[in-house]
């Protein structure tokens, strides 16, 4: 299942009901270059990745995807 939506659409909302629904799903952490949000972990939500570390995984195919949003 993946679930796409601009940023404050309610995703996490929604996948924290779907994961507390089925013991099965379990959480794809994204890696970013923004900088972290109120409680956003490390490893959590995001892996918080300097822009220099995240063009490092690009160039090595280490990202399934990849797309610039909000200049991150």
């Amino acid at each position: 299942m993946v679930l796409a939506a601009p940023s404050g659409a309610g995703k996490s909302t929604l996948i924290e009901r779907a994961m507390a629904a089925r013991a099965d799903l379990v959480f794809s952490v994204s890696a970013t270059t923004r900088p972290p949000r109120g409680n956003e972990k490390e490893g959590r939500e995001y892996f918080f990745k300097t822009e220099e570390a995240f063009r490092q995984m690009i160039d090595s195919d280490a990202l399934a995807e990849y797309q610039e949003v909000h200049g991150h």
